[in-house]
């Protein structure tokens, strides 16, 4: 069952986050130990087509899923023909499967969003589904996630950061949110993206230029006419690893939040959630704001008349958001660059 990012991973204040950290560090240790070997294993696969590995150090969202639909995008522009790979987390679906007419609890809400841009694979097994894209007409593989994952070979691997969060506290699950020691990812990363205002990012992009590797900026901005967010009170829910992120979105686009929901990344809406936010909704005389990935694992069954989650999808709006690089001709060079040295 996804579980909220804890608190004390990105240092609020409390005894938790000094006792925490400390009490899980042999558990920490264990596991950076673990996935560094990993991460120095030798690829299993090296594909036929280029690969873009869109990754982050720590676990949670960071931006990657809106970053790689806007890497397919520049990439369409150049003439390219991508496809996208990602793991389908949460979805049930087995083996190697191109989204079609399936739903979040088959392939998960990430993939049904990529698949409104580009051809996408679902395929824990990185490899196979690399595989499966080398059989349609794809002459690019951009993948969603998987930079920890030694089974495929990529040609880039680029490294999304949220400048207002960082690294959090700069330990390894559980003590921390990296997925492996930081000095152990390093070397596999090949640029640096920062997204957003702050200045948490800022020890790794002097990490990365003193490595010479390039860094890049970009920021989250609304795929609508945010003024839409001004007309009633809001209310907010969220299941992803940063909700509040998302509500600071809302709040800088006009949003009038009287309340905020926040569940665990991927979180399944229960029918009792989804009656408690609609009576909510309901006494406030407010309109139910979600993010994309939320909305999309709403279920919309109408074989299900009496269902409050299918109501609450009904009721609820998304707010799309998408990911505008500061300088979009490095993006593209470094875009170039990658497919020009690929076998």
């Amino acid at each position: 069952m996804p579980l909220e990012t804890p608190s004390w991973w990105y240092g609020k204040r409390g005894s938790l986050s000094k006792f925490m950290p400390a009490f899980l560090s042999p558990l920490a240790m264990l596991y950076g130990r673990s996935a560094a070997s990993r991460l120095a294993q030798e690829p299993s696969y090296h594909a036929k087509l280029p690969v873009i590995c869109v990754g982050n150090f720590t676990s949670g969202g960071g931006g990657k899923t809106p970053t790689v639909i806007a890497i397919a995008d520049l990439l369409q522009a150049m003439g390219k023909t991508p496809a996208f790979l990602t793991r389908g987390y949460g979805g049930s679906a087995k083996g190697v499967v191109r989204v079609a007419g399936h739903d979040a609890a088959d392939v998960g809400d990430e993939a049904l969003l990529l698949a409104e841009h580009a051809p996408t694979f679902v395929s824990a097994d990185r490899p196979a589904g690399a595989e499966a894209i080398e059989e349609t007409d794809a002459n690019v593989i951009v993948m969603d996630d998987g930079f920890q994952n030694p089974g495929l070979s990529k040609d880039l691997s680029l490294i999304v950061v949220d400048a207002g969060s960082g690294l959090g506290n700069g330990q390894v699950i559980p003590s921390g949110p990296l997925r492996a020691p930081l000095d152990a990812q390093l070397p596999y990363a090949d640029a640096l993206l920062v997204i957003g205002e702050g200045k948490k990012g800022d020890a790794l992009i002097k990490r990365f230029e003193t490595a010479g590797k390039p860094t890049l900026r970009a920021k989250i901005t609304p795929n609508c006419d945010a003024r839409w967010l001004t007309v009633l009170p809001a209310i907010g829910f969220a299941g992803i690893a940063r909700p509040s992120k998302f509500f600071a979105t809302l709040k800088s686009n006009g949003a009038r939040l009287v309340s905020a929901h926040s569940f665990g990344d991927h979180h399944r809406f229960t029918e009792k959630e989804a009656r408690r936010l609609l009576a909510e909704a309901e006494t406030k005389k407010a309109m139910l704001v979600t993010t994309e990935k939320d909305w999309a694992r709403l279920t919309d069954d109408e074989d299900e008349e009496d269902s409050a989650v299918g109501e609450l999808k009904k009721r609820s709006r998304p707010f799309p958001i998408v990911i505008t690089f500061e300088d979009e001709a490095a993006v593209r060079s470094l875009l170039e660059d990658t497919l020009n040295k690929a076998p």
